[in-house]
């Protein structure tokens, strides 16, 4: 299996997902996490990131697992930080958003879509490692995440601008799939936006997006019949897609549409999607004079609804309309009047809280933004720049804390230095001889332990630092990164090896002296041959004490 063959795999899975019944839902669950296992073996960035979104949104849809995506999106947002995939990181954010939704905590999903926000509108410039059409595909991808957040909360001005951010990022290589689903979302949201006009009395708006929403249900036929969507050969898109339906009966409410609505209403979809085919349906039987049946479609669909929380606004949007029809045979009709009074002021007072909650998002968004500019900037001033690897002043605040923390103790210092390098920058260029740099240093930093930290001293020096390691244990792992580097191809290494010297923190001693210590045992391994580790126990000049790692078994020998 090819690694664009696991990625198109896994599009055509979460294609199916959404659209088909939930033993089929469960059996595409498990196909998605052998797939993530597959790629994890494998160990390529963005394939397991690609993987790990797909595993989690397969999860977000099939009823009853999404609290299982809670651990995926995790895992994502902390693989996406470490291999800095930004684009995949907001996408974490905006699917962390989707399941806060799910759990009735709408605040916190805001928090989460101001996050994956601010990360995109940091992200605008093509990453040159990754092909523009990708780049672009996971952009509006990430985007679309975001807006499915916005639009579950009824928040369609923002909603309207990151859709329109995702068509812009789409526009030049997007393919029938793409094209398809792009136009499906916008013919949602304009349908759940125009019922929630209709509900502040704003009815000529509403009608013009239904226009629009039906427009467009017209023209997705040409690029569904070419998608990844399961569909029927020789069935028109309305004929297999409810809220297309739906968005040609909102336009013009009539019995010719019933039919096909309520066979669209017991397939298989979304929830929200089906209030949508459910009210559109219901006034496509009262215009054809069946009031009762449209009753008991938006009463059926109430109670299917009693369990699901993806899209408040839309249940708002069903008790609104069978709060409509109910009316007309109750009694009392000045009580009756005054409870739709009361009703409309509570709608209005909703309507203004939505200008809260966006300006809730952009503040949110804004200080997001700022936030990451800060600890970019703070990340910076603590990072060596070539490397990756945290600086000496990082370095030294790391030591002053692991120095002071019982819980680090023992703690491993080593000084390692690169055999042979001067001749790289010699022989060849100071540009070779940086990417031996780099390459050495990913090499050490991939052999020790996640906790561990190893940093830049200097020139083609490096520290690291083994909390919690005895000399012994810390010896095995420093010998896992010398034989690593040792065992590198030639055209990456130039044959640079290295000499390690390692010491163990004693109690009351200062960094310099313990660095001191760790330098006098790295000359040692020099002075050995290189490419081993050299240990010692004493302090410069009281009679150091040490063994390398080149020794058939550890012995004491005396150190000049």
């Amino acid at each position: 299996m090819s690694d664009a063959w696991l990625v198109g795999r896994a599009r055509e899975l979460i294609a199916a997902v959404q659209h088909t019944d939930h033993e089929e839902q469960l059996q595409i669950v498990r196909t998605t996490d052998e797939l993530l296992e597959e790629t994890q073996r494998r160990g390529e960035p963005i394939l397991v990131a690609q993987l790990l979104r797909a595993a989690a949104l397969a999860r977000l849809v099939t009823r009853g697992l999404a609290g299982e995506s809670e651990r995926l999106l995790d895992e994502m947002l902390a693989h996406t930080r470490r291999h800095g995939l930004s684009l995949y990181r907001a996408d974490a954010h905006a699917l962390r958003g989707r399941r806060l939704v799910l759990a009735s905590q709408e605040d916190a999903a805001l928090t989460e879509i101001a996050r994956a926000l601010a990360i995109l509108d940091d992200s605008d410039r093509p990453d040159m490692q990754v092909p523009r059409r990708e780049w672009a595909k996971t952009q509006a991808s990430a985007l679309i995440d975001c807006w499915l957040v916005l639009n579950q909360l009824g928040v369609y001005e923002a909603a309207e601008e990151v859709i329109a951010r995702a068509h812009q990022a789409i526009r030049e290589t997007a393919g029938p799939h793409e094209i398809t689903l792009q136009l499906m979302n916008r013919i949602k949201m304009l349908l759940g936006w125009a019922l929630r006009l209709e509900r502040v009395e704003r009815y000529a708006e509403a009608a013009a997006k239904f226009e629009t929403a039906a427009s467009m249900a017209v023209a997705v036929e040409a690029p569904f019949a070419e998608s990844l969507f399961p569909r029927r050969i020789g069935l028109s898109a309305v004929d297999q897609v409810g809220v297309l339906a739906a968005a040609l009966a909102f336009a013009v409410p009539d019995p010719a549409h019933v039919d096909r609505l309520q066979r669209l209403l017991v397939e298989p979809g979304y929830p929200h999607e089906q209030v949508i085919v459910a009210i559109a349906l219901s006034r496509c039987l009262y215009a054809a004079g069946r009031r009762d049946e449209a009753l008991k479609t938006l009463q059926s669909m109430r109670l299917n609804l009693e369990e699901d929380t993806s899209q408040p606004s839309m249940r708002l949007n069903l008790a609104r309309e069978l709060a409509r029809l109910d009316s007309e045979d109750a009694l009392g009709g000045e009580n009756l009047h005054s409870y739709v009074e009361y009703a409309t002021a509570l709608e209005l007072e909703l309507w203004s809280l939505r200008e809260s909650q966006i300006a809730t998002l952009n503040t949110r968004r804004e200080h997001e933004r700022l936030s990451a500019q800060h600890g970019a900037i703070s990340q910076q001033a603590l990072q060596d720049p070539l490397t990756g690897l945290p600086n000496r002043r990082a370095l030294d605040e790391h030591l002053r804390t692991l120095s002071q923390s019982t819980a680090a103790q023992p703690l491993a210092v080593a000084l390692i230095d690169l055999d042979r390098f001067k001749g790289v920058n010699d022989e060849h260029s100071h540009a070779e001889g940086d990417d031996v740099l780099r390459v050495v240093a990913s090499t050490v930093r991939d052999a020790l332990r996640g906790d561990d930290i190893v940093a830049r001293y200097g020139g083609d020096e490096f520290v690291a630092l083994l909390p919690g390691a005895p000399v012994s244990a810390a010896k095995q792992a420093l010998g896992r990164a010398v034989n690593a580097v040792s065992s590198l191809p030639h055209h990456l290494s130039h044959g640079v090896t290295l000499s390690v010297g390692l010491v163990s923190l004693r109690p009351q001693e200062r960094a310099d002296q313990v660095l001191s210590r760790a330098d006098a045992a790295m000359y040692q391994a020099k002075r050995g041959g290189g490419d081993q580790i050299a240990t010692t126990n004493a302090i410069p000049g009281e009679g150091a004490v040490g063994w390398t790692e080149a020794d058939p078994a550890p012995s004491l020998e005396e150190l000049p």
